[in-house]
């Protein structure tokens, strides 16, 4: 992790450069399908975003359910992501005899490749403007509470209407934090079967000091392959294979789903996460990663089991302590106050604008200042903070489940609705496997958690624990559940609410003693912050709709995205940073520390290091504007070539989620000649590359 100050450094240079806004400059911007700002484009790259481009790309991009993305690379199904996307998968399939993450994997055949448990891919069909409908739900005089209440209701029947009429995954998306609500329609992809991955540690070489950082010399690629009716799809697009790759100065493409973003935050907002929602998220962030680390030095089979869940505690660990000192830097929010009072004041000097919009910041203001009152609970109930368990997880949405199955559709929490209800289950009943020793220390340890943040005389604490420590309570529920058993789960869950009721099952047990208060929170939440963000940003995004019109972006909601920029070093710290690096450089690096961890090789990248051409290009930076959940993303050339795979961003990407500045936000690719070198000369995957090279 770079240093607060370097960080800070980096944050005041960042704000003398450019507005803090979501209005589009240089080449920010995370663009919607339906709102690709193509005369900016043409303008200045000279290129023509057509119709049938947009489409081309929009059918061959893919979202991964676990949180990322990816791109159909071949005509036969192959879908191309990042290592880190799939870990969990890989760690699913994965025995103590064979450790996929440590040896690698290359399906020969197609026979040999395996079925990956609980994954759904995405692919996004189109698009429809259901903003009126929604808003129109809203009866005049409503509060904030009721007209949210409303508005969800209408999305459940509208969600369910499309499912029924069309088959296909429908989920209405909330943009500009309600401006504006778009209903996506998804086709869905259930059997998905793994087809390589690099080793982890080639994957994630450098490992947690070179994360967010570059020069990188990272292999964080995977493949998988998408099959219906046991045979591979044929889809309708892809991105042929770049065997030339991109250059300096080449325009680029991403098409990913980035998961969220904070740009049109108010300050009251902002100071809210600055001073409460993010520290809480450290301090559980920090004890967990203890935990792992703890859990780890036990042995080799505890550190195959735990090093997934640790990458990324480690990656979050970065980026919410990179978002909190951009937080903390006084340009930041002076900036952002700058630009909030100079609307406020624009809208002040019109008594019409300033009656429809004037309340707006207020509002949200008040919500913010509340909200730290029961963020407690909702952090240890709601978000379940105090149940870091699979089996809990388990527990609490079969006790849901039973809860809201019995109630009309239009009244259940969206995640139970009938539109979610078969992506619901992929993952209750998946057969991955649990490893009790490990979640009775995640348990234990959220427990503790719980206790630390509540202190030791909240009541319902003290009734969890039963006046156990949080260590032998965790061993208890742990020992004593059934829930690992699948079968068992589908037992419970066509038992109905009865089932739950009668359960003595101590998951179930806790999960439904816990619920009430929950839902309490989770129901105050929505009702005095979503609400009133839905209705007040709602505002604030139509008064800006009537001065910027198109050129506003929404943040980000983990939708297909498309962003545009070039190949493109940087300068930090007065040194030129070049844009790609090289397979030679790998080794290299590799040499300067010794070959030591987390800069250790595995030994069969040494064994063909002859054979290498170790010019190849291997990573590189673009100016695309990227954030998390747009891992996983294909770059593309203007001819809708893949050039390269998003994997990362830079240390100064790390205040991406309010800002973005073109001189120094960088997004980091794996490159397309790097990917086909190692997959023929490392791993010897020829039929593969060849399956690559030929689409």
């Amino acid at each position: 992790m770079k240093s607060r100050k370097l960080l800070s450094a980096l944050l005041l240079a960042l704000f003398s450069l450019q507005a803090l806004n979501i209005t589009a400059l240089a080449d920010e911007g995370m663009w919607t399908f339906n709102n690709v700002p193509r005369a900016e484009i043409k303008k200045k790259y000279g290129f023509e975003v057509t119709d049938a481009w947009l489409k081309k790309v929009q059918m061959a991009s893919v979202r991964f359910n676990n949180g990322g993305s990816g791109s159909f690379v071949s005509p036969s199904g192959l879908v191309l992501t990042n290592y880190h996307i799939v870990e969990d998968f890989v760690g699913e399939v994965s025995t103590p005899e064979k450790d996929l993450a440590k040896e690698g994997f290359v399906a020969k055949t197609r026979a040999d490749e395996i079925k990956i448990p609980s994954l759904e891919l995405n692919v996004l069909t189109g698009i429809e403007d259901v903003t009126s409908r929604i808003n129109g739900a809203v009866k005049a005089g409503s509060t904030d509470a009721q007209a949210f209440a409303a508005r969800r209701a209408e999305i459940a029947a509208i969600e369910a209407e499309s499912l029924k009429a069309t088959g296909l995954r429908s989920d209405v998306v909330t943009l500009y934090q309600g401006g504006q609500y778009n209903l996506y329609r998804y086709k869905k992809y259930t059997d998905v079967r793994l087809v390589f991955v690099p080793e982890f540690q080639a994957a994630f070489f450098g490992g947690d000091p070179d994360n967010f950082n570059f020069p990188r010399f990272n292999i964080d690629m995977s493949l998988v392959r998408v099959y219906e009716n046991d045979q591979p799809v044929h889809p309708e697009s892809y991105f042929k294979w770049s065997t030339a790759g991109a250059k300096e100065g080449s325009l680029v493409f991403v098409s990913g789903h980035p998961g969220s973003t904070s740009r049109l935050d108010t300050v009251a907002h902002l100071q809210q996460l600055r001073e409460t929602s993010i520290p809480i998220i450290l301090r559980l962030l920090e004890r967990r990663e203890a935990m792992l680390k703890k859990y780890m030095s036990m042995g080799e089979e505890q550190s195959r089991q735990a090093q997934n869940e640790l990458n990324s505690i480690q990656n979050s660990l970065k980026v919410y302590r990179g978002q909190l000192a951009g937080l903390k830097d006084n340009s930041l929010i002076a900036r952002k106050t700058r630009e909030e009072e100079a609307l406020r004041k624009s809208i002040a000097a019109n008594p019409e604008r300033q009656k429809m919009y004037g309340d707006a910041w207020d509002a949200i203001a008040m919500a913010h200042r509340n909200y730290p009152n029961y963020i407690r609970d909702r952090r240890i109930f709601d978000q379940a903070g105090g149940f870091n368990s699979s089996l809990f997880n388990i527990a609490r949405t079969l006790v849901r489940l039973a809860d809201e199955s019995a109630k009309p559709n239009a009244d259940r929490l969206p995640e139970y609705t009938d539109a979610r209800r078969a992506s619901l289950e992929l993952g209750l009943y998946s057969p991955a496997p649990i490893h009790m020793d490990f979640e009775t220390l995640k348990l234990a340890d959220s427990l503790g958690f719980m206790v630390e943040l509540l202190g030791a005389d909240n009541a319902l604490a003290r009734q969890i624990l039963g006046g156990k420590t949080p260590e032998a309570r965790a061993k208890e529920m742990i020992e004593g559940t059934k829930l690992a058993d699948v079968n068992y789960r589908k037992e419970v869950a066509k038992g109905g609410k009865e089932a739950i009721a009668s359960s003595t099952d101590p998951m179930i047990v806790v999960a439904r003693l816990i619920d009430a208060k929950a839902r309490e929170a989770r129901k105050r939440y929505e009702s005095e912050v979503t609400g009133v963000e839905r209705t007040n940003y709602g505002k604030i995004a139509r008064a800006l709709f009537e001065t910027e019109g198109t050129k506003l972006y929404p943040d980000a909601t983990f939708t297909l995205r498309l962003s545009y920029g070039t190949v493109q070093g940087y300068t930090e710290n007065g040194k030129k940073i070049a844009p790609f690096t090289t397979l030679g450089g790998l080794f290299a690096r590799s040499d300067a520390f010794k070959g030591e961890f987390p800069y250790n090789l595995p030994q069969r990248w040494l064994d063909k290091k002859a054979a290498l051409d170790l010019k190849t290009p291997f990573n590189f930076v673009s100016t695309n504007d990227i954030i998390g959940g747009n891992s996983g993303s294909p770059t593309i050339n203007q001819n809708g070539e893949l050039v390269g795979l998003i994997f990362d961003g830079n240390i100064q990407s790390l205040v991406g989620d309010f800002i973005y500045d073109e001189s120094v936000n960088r997004a980091i690719s794996v490159d397309s000649r790097g990917m086909l070198e190692i997959l023929k000369k490392v791993f010897g995957a020829n039929e593969i590359a060849a399956e690559l090279a030929a689409s």
